[in-house]
């Protein structure tokens, strides 16, 4: 069984199209995009609104959730980084964790064979 591997990238709502572009072209099949909001380093900024300043602590993101094991991580972690990147504060992070298992809900299928697209084998 080859190992599988889960990469989470949390970027700016704007670079989605880029993001998936770039999953395409190196074969990524599947993906799970979530809208979230959260802070960093940036710690949010500052709105006038109807003449009162708020402070907005929580910048909207989309979360990207990718699951591979036939496509390498490191190409995965640098087609990200050159689609997401536009070296501002707020591009966004990258994280990769080992998964123990998967489970093809449809077929039972256990483990790598559960991410692989029937169609490539």
């Amino acid at each position: 069984m080859k190992p599988i591997t889960k990469v989470d990238i949390i970027t700016r709502p704007e670079k989605l199209e880029a993001l998936k572009e770039a999953m395409n072209k190196i074969k990524v099949t599947g993906m799970t995009v979530t809208q979230v909001y959260g802070c960093g380093l940036s710690k949010g900024h500052t709105e006038v609104y109807r003449g009162q300043e708020y402070s907005i602590n929580l910048v909207p993101k989309v979360k990207v959730e990718i699951v591979v094991c036939e496509v390498p991580v490191e190409q995965v972690i640098e087609a990200a980084k050159s689609a997401c990147q536009t070296g501002k504060i707020g591009d966004g992070k990258i994280f990769v964790y080992p998964v123990t298992n998967a489970v093809r809900i449809r077929t039972g299928e256990e483990g790598d064979i559960a991410i692989i697209d029937p169609k490539n084998m």
